[in-house]
């Protein structure tokens, strides 16, 4: 798997959790499989809410060129729906990840400058991010497998 775009979860609680799981629990495959789904379903959302917090509207350009070729009105980062629809979800032992293939999913999540001669600038529409209650859920459901292995 190319790793085009990486973001890492930098929380301490989270961090404390999964170092207690790495301590504990030998066989974390499981684990990883239940973070790698709570990672994939906040990208997931973040498509359908398109943010959270929401993301800049479109340009009037942009929905002008979209109305034109009849992709207007839709969803913000969805206009054939590619982007969305490459996240995966990939785990082993000791690690979650949820990822895309697409080239263009660094310019689109972080933001910056585009085009010819780099004149355009995009905005940051985070789709690969997780808020808070993401994180909180992530720190339930490892408790939860290490004090009922579920």
């Amino acid at each position: 798997m190319d790793k085009l775009i990486e973001v890492k979860v930098d929380d301490e609680r989270v961090r404390q959790v999964m170092t207690e799981l790495a301590r504990r629990v030998r066989n974390r495959t499981p684990a990883m499989k239940i973070c790698a789904g709570i990672m994939a379903n906040a990208v997931e959302e973040n498509f359908e809410k398109e943010g959270r917090p929401e993301w800049k509207e479109l340009a009037e350009a942009t929905i002008k060129q979209r109305e034109k070729e009849g992709t207007w009105p839709g969803k913000i980062l969805q206009r054939s729906g590619q982007l969305a629809a490459s996240i995966s979800r990939h785990y082993d032992n000791d690690k979650a990840v949820v990822s895309t293939n697409k080239v263009y999913a660094a310019i689109q999540n972080f933001g910056g400058k585009a085009g010819r001669g780099k004149k355009v600038t995009i905005p940051a529409r985070e789709f690969m991010k997780l808020d808070e209650p993401d994180k909180e859920k992530i720190v339930k459901r490892m408790g939860d497998y290490l004090t009922r292995g579920l």
